[in-house]
């Protein structure tokens, strides 16, 4: 069964999106924070916060091979699916994005009758 999405803009261009010296911007997504990252020119979002301990991951960083390191205890996290690649066998909620002429989009997972 393959999946489908909704995508929600977050911002009308790229220029909205205010990305640090680390790569990271933090946006809004349906109601709540979320951070977007960019690496090798593509956009890729994430979880605002560390599954561990709660640290706002745009306090990171993003390294050389694509990793999300989180600021406090240097977990690691693939950019691309969320897997936690430092062993501690946590995972960071992630979403696909698509950057439109008329904007910056972030897809969320539609859930059909008893959230399958």
């Amino acid at each position: 069964m393959s999946k489908t999405f909704r995508f929600h803009k977050v911002a009308e261009h790229l220029n909205e999106l205010s990305f640090g010296e680390n790569n990271i911007a933090i946006t809004e997504f349906n109601g709540r924070k979320i951070c977007v990252g960019k690496f090798n020119d593509k956009l890729f979002a994430f979880a605002h916060q560390c599954p561990h301990a709660g640290r706002v991951l745009a306090a990171g960083y993003i390294d050389a091979i694509g990793n999300v390191v989180c600021p406090l205890h240097r977990f690691k996290f693939n950019i691309s699916n969320g897997r936690n690649t430092s062993g501690e066998g946590y995972y960071l909620k992630h979403w696909p994005v698509e950057e439109r002429e008329d904007g910056i989009w972030v897809g969320e997972e539609e859930r059909g009758l008893f959230g399958r």
